[in-house]
């Protein structure tokens, strides 16, 4: 899969590149995501989890985006996070990340992919929108007392 510019690469447990990425990703969390949101301290963990995956974008060695993923039971997956940095939106990053994330979701043979997104960040409910995912529910308090999310998800014809 690709985007403009740049592959979308899946990143490998235990490969020379684990520590770059993951400190580029982590850089990235910490700018585009409120503290109590971000998983910089705890994402190395997190993608060490046997049931998670990491997808991203290098564009001349710097990683521009990525999204993660887990499948915490046969039935349903889940797109934990997808960021893009800002200089890079609107080109396109976003679909390719997402694209790939569910289809990496596909082979796993889950029925429901679903994510959580904060109703004021229109641009990424628009962009779960057009790849078809819809709105659930209104999850009050989730990511603070003051913040909610919508709980969207896509669902797949099981075949």
């Amino acid at each position: 899969m690709a985007s403009a510019g740049g592959a979308v690469l899946e990143l490998q447990k235990n490969s020379g590149s684990w520590a770059k990425v993951v400190e580029e990703v982590v850089k990235m969390e910490r700018k585009i995501f409120p503290k109590h949101e971000s998983l910089a301290r705890s994402f190395d963990e997190e993608l060490r989890k046997k049931n998670s995956g990491l997808l991203y974008i290098e564009i001349n060695g710097e990683v521009v985006g990525y999204v993660m993923y887990s499948w915490p039971s046969s039935l349903s997956a889940s797109i934990t996070k997808l960021a893009v940095k800002e200089n890079w939106r609107r080109q396109g990053h976003g679909v390719a990340l997402l694209v790939a994330a569910i289809q990496k979701c596909r082979t796993r043979s889950v029925q429901r992919v679903s994510l959580h997104v904060d109703p004021l960040r229109l641009a990424a409910v628009g962009l779960y929108k057009k790849m078809g995912f819809q709105v659930d529910t209104l999850v009050q308090g989730y990511y603070s007392s003051d913040r909610s999310a919508y709980r969207m998800y896509l669902d797949f014809d099981s075949e």
